[in-house]
């Protein structure tokens, strides 16, 4: 092996905020890095203008006074909008867009940081959310519809799909490396550094360039496609007596009692494990099965912090599935066709145990695209 061979290439690194989230770009070529960043916040100012649930002006909002009629929208919104669809299909609906309007009943109606300081007591009702497939879009025509008094949260999905796009979009453009990271949603694209670009997965806030203080957490190499955590635990508030989360589960319409704090996942694309690691929260006891299932590789970090990983997973424990009465694995293979590559890092650690780690950003599911400190932390070197 030469020289060459060994080395750290250097990178270039970046740190912001949109979408009311952070915001992590790194590029193997740092003389690319300022070009770039202000090609990834052309595209994030226009994926607000379009899926922003918190912005009376932006396209999704739009819809809610549509009354029913089909309304024309941006080629940006729509493709967005079939992300939504396709992974609330291959989840069984775990994933399910249609989640607006309980999304305000129990007063994530705003910047999450207004929802922390609120307070204001809710009531909180059982009710199913009106579901994914009364969602019609027609990609032909480039129109939707979506029934009166349903209110979308693209949430789940869109910050994902952002990233994706974004880090495809800029590798192409300065034919190096990219990283894009939205609030832990990270995804990359062209050629990774040597050993894949390292990733700290863990599930509590803190710096980047520091040792996690307390926890399990795992440090692994990715060289392509996305990886994705979401969690109930970090991304709280109080309402009266009630401590809520934002990851709904669309049979309730309330938050989801799920026995993971966390679970991450790695797959071809940032919004296939977005969409995972949001419906294994969902699935509860079911979701090491189904995740085994399809092939995809996953840490899941029970409440008591104990750490189970799927086949695929550095350093892999063999996890005692248990029967999913709410899923089947039909459809989703499909969607799911592939994962992404995944290794385990020199630093690579995965010892079970109480307590969290702590990531720079981070991310969760179904709350309007924010940061949720619960996350798959980049670091700048390989």
């Amino acid at each position: 092996m030469t020289a060459a061979d060994t080395s750290v290439r250097p990178t270039g690194a970046a740190n912001w905020c949109a979408l009311g989230t952070s915001v992590r770009l790194v590029t193997t070529d740092p003389a690319l890095l300022d070009s770039c960043n202000l090609l990834l916040a052309r595209h994030l100012a226009e994926v607000d203008a379009a899926c922003s649930r918190f912005r009376e002006d932006s396209e999704l909002v739009a819809l809610d006074s549509a009354g029913g009629r089909p309304v024309r929208v941006s080629p940006l919104l729509a493709e967005a909008l079939t992300v939504a669809l396709r992974a609330a299909a291959a989840t069984d609906g775990a994933v399910d867009p249609t989640v607006g309007s309980a999304m305000n009943t129990i007063g994530y109606d705003r910047d999450f940081r207004l929802v922390q300081e609120d307070g204001r007591p809710v009531k909180l009702t059982v009710r199913p959310v009106p579901g994914w497939r009364l969602i019609r879009l027609d990609r032909a025509t480039g129109t939707v519809t979506v029934p009166a008094g349903v209110r979308l949260d693209l949430g789940a999905t869109a910050k994902a799909w952002a990233a994706d796009k974004a880090a495809a979009t800029l590798a192409r453009a300065a034919g190096c490396g990219v990283l894009v990271s939205l609030g832990g949603d990270t995804a990359v694209a062209g050629e990774p550094p040597v050993g894949g670009w390292r990733i700290r997965v863990q599930d509590v806030t803190g710096p980047v360039d520091e040792t996690p203080p307390q926890g399990p957490y795992a440090t692994v190499g990715l060289r392509g496609g996305g990886l994705a955590t979401s969690g109930t635990a970090a991304r709280t508030w109080r309402s009266g007596p009630h401590t809520l989360h934002h990851i709904l589960d669309p049979d309730t319409g309330l938050p989801a009692d799920s026995p993971w704090r966390t679970v991450s996942v790695a797959a071809t694309t940032c919004a296939d494990a977005n969409a995972a690691s949001t419906a294994a929260l969902i699935k509860g006891t079911g979701a090491e099965r189904w995740l085994s299932g399809l092939g995809l590789p996953a840490r899941l970090v029970a409440r008591d912090g104990t750490v189970v990983t799927t086949p695929g997973w550095p350093r892999t424990r063999t996890p005692q599935p248990t029967p999913n009465p709410r899923s089947s694995n039909a459809g989703a293979a499909e969607y799911f066709a592939a994962r992404a590559g995944i290794s385990a890092c020199p630093a690579f650690e995965d010892e079970g145990g109480s307590g969290g780690a702590a990531p720079g950003v981070g991310t969760g599911r179904g709350g309007g695209g924010e940061e949720s400190p619960a996350a798959a932390t980049t670091e700048t070197t390989p």
